[in-house]
């Protein structure tokens, strides 16, 4: 497990989208333990997901403020159990929020 301080869930949960794979409540759920040290459950992620599609939270983090432009992508698995999220960015903008995040 690597710890790494982060400020919030919804912190959290931005850091796991920015790689850009689709991600299901129990990945993030997994992964932020490993990352943080800390359990969340299902209604927080998923709480922290809905915030992310938010004006202030896209200010936070350079993402599109069209509210007209869906920020977080959703699918059906495949085995039918449950949804996957991910950011609907191209990978240059994904890369582009990198490269500001990285400038502060």
């Amino acid at each position: 497990m690597r710890i790494v301080k982060t400020r919030t869930l919804k912190d959290s949960v931005f850091i796991c989208l920015m790689n850009g794979k689709w991600w299901t409540f129990w990945d993030l759920k997994s992964e932020i333990y490993d990352k943080v040290g800390r359990f969340y459950d299902h209604t927080s992620i998923s709480a922290s997901l809905r915030e992310i599609r938010h004006l202030p939270s896209r200010q936070r983090y350079g993402l599109p403020l069209d509210m007209n432009i869906e920020v977080i992508a959703r699918r059906k698995r495949e085995d039918g159990k449950g949804h996957e999220y991910k950011l609907n960015l191209t990978e240059i903008e994904i890369a582009k929020i990198k490269e500001k995040k990285n400038a502060r």
